[in-house]
């Protein structure tokens, strides 16, 4: 494989593009990537706008359409930069065997092992090796807002129900394939101002969303525990109210995240906080409470019969020589949004780095990291998607 297309120079190369959501976005890194796999023989490259100036990016390896595709997505947005960098963000400055800056572990570096990947496989069809099935690359936007980019590919087909599908997320030496379900709340709680001195004249919203946080708190912390995916949580991640210390506030608002673990889904969520709502209502007389979803998106089991699932540890294993932990992710993917969606039961995510360094200050992935997930990506290519003696390979 050329220089060019080594996956540790690549994650230099991205981590040298800010593409920061919210900031500069995705379209420089979306324009360096289809100016790499354009120019690869016999590869197709396709665009879709998913929000203004901010673009999805496809690249495929054509196969039989019957077959199930081997699909890596990888996002192409990271976090802001934020305070307490002691380095460049963008520097892609490496010390003691560590690749640092915005986006170096989530996920740049797997985003590298990815096209590092592709890059090969299409150099072995350019040599002659024919595919028993499609290899697709996605580069999606808005990973780490909304998942926009990635509900944008699904609506545009270029993923199936009966597709593999791998991210490269930061996942610590495992393959993680279980997602608690993200549910999203904005609630609002309006009372009626008064005084400060005489504040039975009014209702106290603050109050009221106090209450209301408390019970949903409370019953959350009492839902079942799953074996693979452990509790549910509840965060309270953003919250506004009232306009001045002496006066009885008449409005509170609270942004709500909860990561469920089945059997807990959004509707039992959403009579959750409806029964908070009433506690509180009980609690503090006068006020009002209304609430909206803002996110939805179900939890995702594993499947251990999953052929990629199988393919993806025995790649795993002839490139490490170890016996691969299988666990879930602690956050939320592309790929559980896909799994989420259609049903998919082969989404799951390995790569590089740890994602306790995602969104930090001086974030950094070993380079050890890199080369192995390199290796194991292309070794899953050749077992996957590459003909072996005229066979199709099923993993």
């Amino acid at each position: 494989m050329t220089e060019e297309f080594s996956a540790e120079m690549l994650a230099k190369e991205l981590i040298q593009i800010e593409s920061t959501n919210p900031g500069a976005c995705e379209s420089a890194v979306g324009e360096f990537i289809s100016r790499r796999l354009s120019g690869l023989p016999g590869v197709t490259v396709k665009r879709q706008e998913v929000l203004p100036g901010r673009f999805n990016l496809m690249a495929e390896l054509p196969g039989p359409e019957e077959e199930p595709a081997l699909v890596w997505i990888c996002h192409m947005d990271t976090v802001v930069v934020g305070e307490g960098w002691s380095r460049d963000p963008f520097g892609a400055e490496e010390e003691h065997g560590l690749l640092y800056g915005r986006g170096a572990c989530d996920m740049k570096s797997g985003l590298a092992c990815a096209l590092s990947a592709f890059a090969k496989t299409a150099a072995a069809v350019a040599e002659g090796r024919k595919l028993c099935r499609r290899l697709v690359f996605i580069g999606s936007v808005d990973e780490e807002d909304f998942m926009r980019g990635s509900e944008a590919a699904i609506a545009a087909g270029w993923v199936r129900k009966q597709d593999w599908i791998l991210d490269t997320e930061p996942t610590d030496g495992q393959i993680q394939v279980a997602h608690k379900g993200r549910t999203w709340f904005e609630v609002t709680v309006t009372g009626c101002t008064a005084h400060a001195s005489m504040p039975w004249k009014g209702a106290d919203a603050i109050a009221g969303m106090a209450e209301l946080i408390r019970e949903i708190r409370l019953e959350v912390e009492a839902l079942p525990h799953h074996e693979d995916l452990g509790w549910s949580t509840v965060t309270f991640g953003q919250i506004t109210g009232g306009y001045r210390p002496y006066v009885v506030p008449d409005t509170c608002k609270v942004w709500i995240d909860m990561r469920l673990v089945p059997p807990t889904d959004t509707k039992a969520a959403e009579n959750i906080v409806k029964r908070a709502a009433e506690a509180a209502k009980k609690a503090v007389p006068g006020i009002r409470t209304d609430w909206k979803i803002t996110g939805d998106w179900p939890y995702v089991e594993k499947h251990e019969d999953s052929p990629l699932l199988a393919a993806l540890r025995e790649a795993d294993a002839s490139v490490t020589g170890r016996m691969t932990v299988t666990g879930p992710f602690p956050g939320y993917t592309d790929t559980a949004v896909i799994a989420g969606i259609l049903g998919c039961e082969n989404c799951m995510s390995y790569g590089p780095g740890s994602l306790s360094m995602a969104h930090k200050p001086d974030e950094f992935v070993p380079l050890e990291d890199i080369w192995r997930c390199e290796a194991v990506m292309i070794r899953l290519a050749e077992k996957l998607v590459l003909e072996k003696n005229g066979e199709v390979q099923t993993g």
